[in-house]
């Protein structure tokens, strides 16, 4: 850990140094390092969605080595079992005892490798640590390590051997980050950074556990103006069908069609989230406030995984994240 990491009064000076550790490694994918650096600092979980080879699982690698504590890969199968994510009593002949033995999502960050692999009683038995932050093992509950994140991959074009997330499942993540190909001159320093027969790239410890729980615990005090809550609520609220008159007076009503393209809409989780998301938001770019502008770039990744189209919508090629963008672009802001 650097000195400045550890001295600083400041519980949120850490995260420009933090940012650019990763980018030593990675390269171009700012959108990614911002949902797990949200995620880091609110306590919530993370989706990301990518074609492969787009450095979901580099990235992921690299947060847990720029951050203190323990790190654990999940890698998702169709046999996998849920005891093996986390954990059993296990019988020792020779003791003639039963040992309780944590599975690997004890740990402050684990990556869940291609989580659609596995089917939906594997997903399930990471809801109750997704959100409880626990495990039940032989009906006794055991606490997780705290931070405690969970950063899942899957691969948005392989349908063979997947099972799709359940809704309830998808509503544990804060975020979902959907990866694009890198632009040119990106891709060119990709090759001549990661080209190499042997990665010689070693990288810090930027925070510890204490400086990561003590930039939480400063989240609650960047300052959200009323007039952001309800901006919140009004996006929050577009989502759902048959909803539009319970925006606040004044906004604006000319909308996409959502009773047509939208099934079910976002929750009060959604909203909880989209609030703590633009505040570390804000958090991230060095101010105590948050903006507008924090609202609209959280309000896709936060929202669209959470909605569930119609099938007018899927005939129309119309994806949950057009919907977001589009309710973002022509509700009016503060």
């Amino acid at each position: 850990m650097t000195d400045s990491a550890a001295s600083s009064p400041e519980p949120l000076a850490f995260l420009p140094e933090l940012r650019r550790e990763i980018a030593r490694v990675l390269i171009g994918q700012d959108d990614l390092v911002d949902a797990l650096l949200i995620g880091l600092l609110t306590g919530g979980h993370v989706l990301i969605e990518g074609l492969p080879g787009l450095a979901k699982t580099l990235a992921v690698k690299t947060l847990a080595a720029t951050v203190g504590g323990s790190f654990s890969r999940i890698q998702f199968t169709p046999d996998l079992l849920p005891a093996d994510i986390i954990g059993a009593n296990v019988y020792l002949p020779d003791q003639q005892v039963f040992e309780v033995r944590p599975g690997p999502v004890a740990a402050n960050i684990v990556l869940a490798d291609e989580i659609n692999r596995a089917p939906a009683k594997v997903q399930s038995a990471l809801l109750e640590a997704m959100q409880e932050r626990q495990v039940t093992i032989a009906g006794k509950p055991y606490p997780l390590p705290d931070p405690f994140l969970v950063a899942a991959t899957q691969n948005p074009i392989e349908h063979s051997g997947t099972y799709t997330l359940p809704e309830a499942q998808k509503d544990r993540f804060m975020l979902q980050a959907v990866l694009d190909y890198p632009s040119r001159d990106e891709e060119r320093t990709i090759l001549g950074q990661h080209a190499r027969t042997a990665d010689d790239i070693q990288l810090q410890t930027i925070a510890s556990l204490d400086v990561i729980r003590a930039a939480r615990a400063s989240i609650d005090a960047i300052h959200l103006d009323d007039r952001i809550r309800e901006y919140i609520l009004d996006i929050v609220i577009a989502t759902r069908p048959g909803c539009l008159d319970n925006l606040s007076p004044g906004q604006n009503r000319e909308l996409p069609p959502i009773d047509e393209l939208v099934e079910a809409g976002a929750s009060p989780r959604a909203a909880i989230a989209l609030t703590l998301a633009a505040k570390a938001k804000a958090a991230l770019q060095g101010r105590k406030h948050v903006l507008p502008h924090d609202v609209k770039a959280c309000a896709v990744p936060v929202l669209a995984h959470r909605i569930v189209t119609t099938f007018e919508a899927e005939a129309r090629k119309i994806t949950a994240r057009d919907i977001v963008a589009r309710l973002v672009a022509q509700l009016s802001a503060p």
